[in-house]
């Protein structure tokens, strides 16, 4: 991936996320060396980038870290798309982390993916800090194609912490 591909990511990146929930400019550019990541993008015209899907593979299912349209585009239903390609490329189940459907924009995303067939997981869970100095994030897992049973949440809880958070073992 060339500089100029990655910093178009990333601006997307930055005006998509709070601070909070996305790493640093070189934490971010770290990951391209993980087997198990892979970015995804959709171009316009001018070969610029105007969506993105960070995505995690794993043998026995995938993750959705971050999926955003430029936001002079977004609401065109590129993001929708983007989700839809991703879902018919394997049958191994998909997660990913809302915000908890306490505000009327996280309701929002939320029923955009449930729109998609995701089911919002009950389970309680946090997203470790992706920058020093920040406090866990509480979110909820969504699950795709069906909610999880607790003992599967538990199992790919440990695998996110550990694969893509890069933690020891936690409860």
């Amino acid at each position: 991936m060339t500089h100029d591909v990655f910093d178009q990511i990333f601006a997307i990146m930055e005006a998509s996320f709070p601070e909070s929930e996305r790493r640093t400019y070189a934490g971010q550019k770290n990951l391209l060396a993980d087997p198990h990541y892979r970015l995804i993008t959709k171009k316009n015209e001018q070969n610029r980038i105007i969506a993105f899907m960070a995505v995690w593979e794993f043998s026995s299912f995938r993750f959705v870290e971050h999926i955003a349209v430029d936001s002079t585009i977004r609401g065109g239903g590129l993001g929708r798309k983007l989700m839809e390609a991703y879902i018919g490329e394997s049958s191994k189940p998909i997660l990913l982390e809302v915000e908890p459907p306490d505000t009327e924009l996280a309701k929002r995303r939320i029923g955009f993916y449930e729109r998609l067939g995701f089911c919002l997981n009950p389970f309680e869970y946090v997203q470790p800090p992706l920058q020093e100095g920040q406090p866990d994030l509480p979110l909820q897992i969504m699950s795709y194609p069906e909610p999880l049973t607790e003992t599967a949440f538990s199992l790919y809880k440990e695998d996110l912490y550990e694969k893509v958070y890069k933690l020891a073992k936690r409860a």
